[in-house]
C-alpha cells in the first residue's frame, strides 16, 4: 500500500515552487574548462538547458522513446525534472542533487531519468504541471514528477534540498528520502501505483480538456462582458504601488506585471476614457518604470517583483516580458505622452539590441539571475562598489538622493538594489533645476555606473530563439516604430521577422519552435511549433503591417493563421489545441486559455482573427473569430481577468454590432 503521503490530495512532501531565474556556473564566460568526469545523452542535445546537464553523474535522457522503452523493459518507475535555463532553483537542484555522485546512484539504480527543457517543450510541461495542480499542489520549477514506465504520472513536487530539513516542529523530506520511499513502496505495492496512476492521469485529462466552459455559451457577445471583466479587475487593483493581486491578503506574495491585463485595460481606456481605469494604469507603469524591477542602468525588465512595491525581483530577463512591455509602454505613450515612458521604450529596445539579438536578427529567449552562483549579484551595488564606481563625492550623493535617499540596503542586508524613490519630476523640483537639466546630469552618471558593471561576468544568456516569444518581440520593436516614429525599430522588427520565416518555417509551410546551435553543429531550427507559435508570430507580422504598411507582412500572418487553423483548430466543438493534430500523442490534449504572463495561444489567436477580418474584409475570419469567441463565452463569464486577451477580441468583435447601436 501507499504511504499516506502519496494518497490523492494527501501529498505531504516540501513543496518550493519558485519561479526565478539561474545559470551553470560553468559556462559562465571566462572559467576555465576541465576535462568533464562524465557525459550523458543530453550532450547531443541543442538546447542550453539541457546541455548544462550533460556533464552530471546521473544517466540522463532526453524526452523520447528511447527512455520509455527502457522504462518498460526494466519495469523501471521514470522520474522526470522540467526546468528551463534560467531557472534559478533548477540550478540550485542540479547542483546539491543531480551532480551528486551519491543521488545519482540511486537515481541510476532505481529509476529511469528523464530532462526536459520547458521552453523547448511546453508541451509535456503543461501537462505534467496540470498532473501536479490535481494533486492540490501550487506548480513551479523545477517540476518533478515520478511516472509510470508508459508515461503516466504518479506523484512529484518541485524543488527538494538533497538532506532533510527540520521546518517548525517538523522534518521535511530531502531528495534522496524521497526517492527512497518512492522507489520502496513502488517495490512493495506497484498494483497500489497503477491505481494512483490512472487516477492522476484521468483527472489531468478532465482538468485540460474540460478547461473551457462551453455549456454557457449562450453568454452575449457583447461589450457587456467586456465591462464586467472590466470591473472585476478593478477589485484586484493594488492602488498604492499599481499592478494586481488580493486585497485580502494585503498584496502580499510576488507580483507580476502581467502585460496582456495591461494592454486589455489600456485598449479600453482608450475607447471609454474611464479615468480610474488610466490612473491605475499609469499608476502601475510608473511604479514599474521606478522599480528595482526595471534596470535602472542597463535598461530592460526582470520577471518579476518578490513583493508588494516592486523593488525586489528575481532577475532574470525574458524576452517575452520585454517584448510585452514594450508594446504596452508604446501604446501609453500615444494615451498619455508621458516622456518616461518613452525612455523606458528606448532603454528597452537598447538592452533587446545589445544583449538578445544575433548578428543575423535572431532574438534569444532569456538571461540568468545569477553568476557565481549569487543571484543578482551582477545588478546589485554594494556601497564600497559605489563608491569605487563614482570617486567624485558629488556624483556619488547625486546618485544617492535620485536612487537610494534613505541610503539603506534592501537586498539581502548588503546590497542596494537602485530603484527611483521619487519620479524625475519630483527629484528635479526637490534640486531646484529642470527636469530636462537633471536627466542630462544624471545619464553621464549612470553610464559610468554601466561601464563598471560591463566589466562584470554577465549572466548567461540562453541563444535559442523561440518562435513565439520572437513574434512577441516583432510585434514590440513594430509598435515602438509606430508610435515614435522610428524607422531603426521597423527596419529592426522587418529583419527578425525575416529570420523566423526563413530559418524557422518549413518548405509546406509549417513552424518550427526552436532556432539554435548544439555543440561542433551548425545552427538549426527543431521541433513542431505550438499553438502559440502560429498565435504570437501571428500577432508580431500583423503588427508590423499596421506600422509600416507593407502587405508581404499581411500576406504571411494569413498563411500561418490558416496553417494554425488545419493543424490545431477544434471543427467539432470550436477552440483550437496546443499541439498539431500530427503531433504527438499524450494521455491528455490541451486547450490553453489561461491569459498569464503571456496570452495564450487561444486568446492570441481570436485576437488576430479579429483583427484578419478587419484588415482583409474575410468573412471566414469573422466567422471563426465568432466561433471561438462562443466556445469561450463561459469561461470569460465565470472568471475574466484569467482570460483578458480573449476579452481584448471581443472588444473589437462587437464594435459597431447591433448591440453596441441600442
Amino acid at each position: 500500500m501507499l504511504p499516506q503521503c502519496f494518497r490523492p490530495f494527501s501529498f505531504t512532501f516540501l513543496v518550493l515552487a519558485t519561479l526565478v531565474i539561474c545559470t551553470a556556473d560553468d559556462l559562465v564566460a571566462g572559467k576555465p574548462k576541465e576535462k568533464p568526469k562524465y557525459t550523458n545523452r543530453l550532450a547531443k542535445e541543442t538546447s542550453p538547458y539541457l546541455l548544462m546537464h550533460a556533464h552530471n553523474p546521473t544517466n540522463w535522457y532526453a524526452w523520447g522513446p528511447e527512455a520509455f522503452d527502457k522504462a518498460k523493459k526494466e519495469n523501471k518507475l521514470i522520474f522526470l525534472s522540467i526546468g528551463y535555463s534560467s531557472c534559478y532553483w533548477c540550478h540550485v537542484m542540479e547542483r546539491e542533487s543531480f551532480n551528486h555522485e551519491e543521488v545519482a546512484k540511486i537515481l541510476n539504480d532505481h529509476f529511469i531519468c528523464i530532462k526536459v527543457d520547458r521552453e523547448e517543450r511546453p508541451d509535456v510541461d503543461q501537462i505534467y504541471m496540470t498532473a501536479l495542480n490535481s494533486l492540490g499542489r501550487s506548480g513551479g520549477w523545477p517540476l518533478s514528477m515520478f511516472m509510470m514506465p508508459d508515461g503516466r504520472p504518479v506523484v512529484g513536487g518541485t524543488y527538494w534540498p538533497r538532506e532533510d530539513k527540520k521546518v517548525d516542529d517538523e522534518v521535511a523530506p530531502g531528495f534522496k528520502t524521497v526517492l527512497n520511499t518512492v522507489r520502496a513502496a513502488y517495490k512493495e505495492d506497484p498494483k497500489q501505483f497503477e491505481k494512483q496512476a490512472d487516477n492522476l492521469a484521468g483527472m489531468t485529462a478532465r482538468a485540460l480538456e474540460n478547461a473551457a466552459i462551453p455549456g454557457l455559451a449562450v453568454v452575449p457577445l457583447n461589450r457587456d462582458l467586456v465591462e464586467r471583466i472590466v470591473e472585476e479587475i478593478k477589485d484586484e487593483f493594488d492602488s498604492v504601488h499599481g499592478g494586481f493581486g488580493s486585497p485580502a491578503r494585503k498584496f502580499r506574495g510576488p507580483k507580476f506585471p502581467m502585460p496582456p491585463r495591461l494592454d486589455f485595460l489600456l485598449q479600453v481606456a482608450e475607447r471609454t476614457k474611464d479615468k480610474k481605469v488610466l490612473a491605475h494604469l499609469t499608476l502601475t507603469l510608473d511604479q514599474i518604470a521606478q522599480g528595482g524591477i526595471y534596470d535602472q542602468i542597463g535598461g530592460g525588465f526582470h520577471r518579476y517583483s518578490t513583493e508588494r512595491t516592486w523593488t525586489v525581483p528575481h532577475f532574470e530577463k525574458m524576452l517575452y516580458d520585454n517584448a510585452q512591455l514594450v508594446e504596452v509602454y508604446s501604446k501609453a505613450y500615444r494615451l498619455t505622452k508621458k516622456p518616461l515612458y518613452q525612455r523606458i521604450v528606448a532603454e528597452t529596445l537598447a538592452y533587446v539590441e545589445r544583449e538578445m539579438t544575433s548578428p543575423e536578427g535572431a532574438l534569444y529567449s532569456s538571461q540568468d539571475a545569477e553568476t557565481h552562483h549569487e543571484e543578482g549579484r551582477n545588478y546589485v551595488w554594494t556601497p564600497k562598489e559605489l563608491a569605487d564606481a563614482l570617486p567624485d563625492k558629488e556624483e556619488r550623493d547625486f546618485i544617492r538622493k535620485v536612487y537610494i535617499p534613505d541610503n539603506k540596503l534592501n537586498f539581502e542586508e548588503k546590497y542596494h538594489i537602485l530603484r527611483w524613490a521619487k519620479s524625475a519630476e519630483e527629484v528635479a523640483k526637490d534640486l531646484k533645476i529642470t527636469e530636462a537639466d537633471f536627466h542630462k546630469k544624471l545619464d553621464p552618471i549612470r553610464k559610468k555606473l554601466f561601464d563598471v558593471r560591463e566589466r562584470r561576468d554577465k549572466p548567461f544568456l540562453n541563444k535559442i530563439a523561440l518562435t513565439a516569444w520572437s513574434g512577441l518581440m516583432i510585434a514590440g520593436y513594430a509598435e515602438a516604430g509606430r508610435t515614435f516614429n522610428e524607422p531603426k525599430y521597423l527596419q529592426t522588427a522587418a529583419k527578425a521577422a525575416d529570420f523566423v520565416l526563413k530559418h524557422q518555417l518549413t518548405d509546406k509551410g509549417r513552424l518550427l519552435r526552436t532556432y539554435g546551435t548544439a555543440p561542433g553543429q551548425a545552427p538549426k531550427a527543431a521541433v513542431n511549433a505550438y499553438l502559440e507559435d502560429y498565435a504570437a508570430l501571428s500577432h508580431g507580422l500583423l503588427t508590423l503591417h499596421e506600422a509600416s504598411k507593407d502587405k508581404k507582412w499581411l500576406d504571411a500572418a494569413r498563411k500561418l493563421t490558416d496553417t494554425m487553423l488545419e493543424f490545431h483548430g477544434d471543427k467539432k466543438i470550436g477552440g483550437y489545441y496546443y499541439t498539431a493534430h500530427d503531433a504527438e500523442k499524450f494521455f491528455a490534449r490541451s486547450k490553453d486559455q489561461y491569459d498569464g504572463v503571456q496570452a495564450s495561444g487561444n486568446s492570441q489567436a481570436t485576437r488576430n482573427l479579429v483583427r484578419l477580418a478587419k484588415l482583409t474584409g474575410a468573412v471566414r475570419y469573422e466567422k471563426e473569430a465568432e466561433r471561438t469567441l462562443k466556445f469561450f463565452a463561459g469561461s470569460m463569464k465565470q472568471y475574466g481577468p484569467g482570460l483578458v486577451t480573449m476579452a481584448q477580441a471581443l472588444d473589437v468583435y462587437a464594435e459597431g454590432r447591433p448591440e453596441e447601436k441600442k
